[in-house]
């Protein structure tokens, strides 16, 4: 995700019973064996334990796959519009009833592998009781018919979900919003893939994640049918529908690129976007092969405050996007990159966001560096000037927001989605290249994404990948990096020196350069 603007689970359910595992200075806490009496049917949990959104997910089983199905009766972004989901899911305990994630407006009725199921509704919590108890290691189909949810305007101070715009409906829903939509497992660390199909008047678009498979007509209405075949974490979910323009921009490497705006502004944004395929190949060219079917952007008219890497589609405003091409292009590469760093590979909880924002703000600075727009884009002749200014700010970062990855809260958006996450990932990557050396530092890149796509993955997995392809034990190095509370030297560069935490230091605002969601 891109602003504009200036741990492992820590539980794991597995027969109905969670089992902490604590990995605390190298060693592991041993659990005894679950009794029988785990395999008794008892409610999945209403969230998957994630440090910064408890109630967020749900415990209980794992979803493969989900068939989406929306309707929109005519031609009005503001309507209320329905939907059905069907579920695909293998149950991890045995389940006596679960918990799905819905904040829309009412749900019609809901069945579990053909039969009626009581459901309740508590909160953002879509409660389902089966009529009989589904058992540990079973797969099953949940279907949720008639559910109703009506899109909001957009509020570049918060995530809204579910936008409506002068021209249409978009899906903005990273962190914890694409429930506002749909009912789902709201939470990265259960990627399934995606069928979502939508009907429309004649006259309107509809796009989604992935590759179009079929449309049809009846009677005035067209049905687009879109199949996303790579895992995707709910949050990344992307259904554009309104009076846009699809407009294709060719082939990358055998990789369509397509885009999508609104049809009376086409004329003027999509210009603003012909640079696409030479970022997707100078993206490429750092980390490999572009991971999904497709790619390109969806722009509205509308001002969100951010920019967001939804899968194979990343959303624009033209409220907040920089007017030039030196401004807009390292934004562009910041959610292409994304699609390797925190969609391909998703963060296994929240904590990890600063593998999504890390990475992505390092290729943007970097892609800016090798373009020769770094000082026109972030004010700085040279990356080593620009790495040196954003590390003196390290122990402010950390004072004001939390380690790198252990963000202190997440009272606001802004809490969690900070600075130290962004620029601080970024530092913390370069910190590594400076260790490790440039071979070595692009081993690791190219193997974290190439070998974890699909995945949801854990900072210790890329402190274990990171030293396995270093041949150095990096535990204590990144865990300094990443976790603690005091900035660490910046090796090769013993002069560097970060600026003391004063009342007058932290009132100082991040710089706005580069701040990116």
């Amino acid at each position: 995700m891109t602003v504009l603007t200036g741990d492992r689970l820590p539980s794991v359910l597995a027969a109905g019973v969670a089992a902490l595992i604590g990995v605390t200075g190298g060693s592991v806490l041993t659990v005894a064996p679950a009794s029988a009496a785990a395999h008794k049917p008892s409610p999945g949990s209403a969230g998957v334990g994630d440090r910064l959104y408890p109630t967020l997910g749900n415990g209980g089983y794992d979803v493969r796959n989900y068939d989406l199905s929306l309707d929109y009766a005519r031609k009005d972004p503001a309507q209320q519009i329905t939907g059905d989901v069907t579920i695909t899911a293998r149950a991890i305990q045995s389940l006596s009833r679960f918990d799905l994630d819905f904040a829309g407006d009412a749900v019609g009725a809901v069945t579990v592998d053909g039969k009626r199921a009581a459901f309740t509704r508590t909160g953002e919590e879509l409660v389902i009781t089966p009529g009989r108890a589904i058992h540990d290691g079973a797969v099953f189909k949940v279907v949720v018919s008639g559910f109703k949810a009506t899109p909001v305007a957009p509020d570049a101070d918060a995530p809204v979900g579910f936008v409506k715009t002068p021209d249409g409906t978009v899906l903005a829903g990273q962190p914890a919003s694409s429930h506002n939509l749909f009912p789902s497992n709201d939470h990265p660390s259960d990627k399934a893939t995606y069928t979502i199909k939508m009907t429309a008047p004649d006259g309107w678009t509809a796009t989604a994640n992935g590759k179009l498979v079929r449309t049809s007509e009846s009677h005035g209405r067209e049905s687009w049918t879109y199949r996303e075949k790579n895992p995707m974490a709910s949050e990344l979910v992307q259904v554009a529908v309104g009076d846009f323009l699809q407009y294709s921009r060719g082939k990358v490497d055998g990789i369509p690129i397509r885009d999508v705006v609104p049809r009376r502004l086409a004329d003027t944004l999509l210009p603003r976007f012909a640079n696409e395929p030479e970022q997707v190949r100078w993206m490429e060219s750092k980390v490999g092969k572009y991971p999904f079917e497709n790619y390109g952007v969806v722009v509205i008219d509308g001002n969100l405050g951010f920019a967001l890497e939804t899968q194979t589609l990343s959303l624009f405003d033209t409220g907040s996007f920089p007017s030039d091409s030196a401004g807009l292009d390292p934004v562009l590469t910041h959610e292409l990159a994304h699609q390797w760093f925190g969609d391909s590979v998703a963060p296994e909880v929240w904590s990890n966001v600063w593998q999504n924002e890390g990475h992505a703000s390092y290729y943007e600075i970097h892609y800016a560096a090798e373009h020769g727009t770094l000082k026109a884009y972030a004010g700085f002749d040279t990356l080593e000037a620009y790495y040196k200014n954003r590390y003196a700010r390290g122990d402010q970062y950390r004072a004001k927001y939390g380690p790198v990855a252990h963000p202190l809260k997440s009272d606001s958006i802004w809490d969690v989605f900070n600075p130290n996450v962004y620029a601080g990932g970024s530092i913390v990557l370069y910190a590594l290249q400076q260790q490790v050396g440039d071979r070595k530092f692009a081993k690791i890149e190219r193997d974290w994404v190439q070998r974890n796509k699909g995945k949801s993955k854990s900072t210790e997995d890329f402190i274990a990948l990171a030293s396995k392809d270093s041949g150095q034990d990096l535990r204590g190095f990144l865990n300094d990096w990443l976790y603690g509370t005091k900035t660490p030297p910046m090796p090769g560069h013993p002069d560097w020196t970060v600026t003391p935490v004063t009342p007058a230091t932290m009132s100082t605002p991040a710089p706005a350069a580069t701040l990116t969601y």
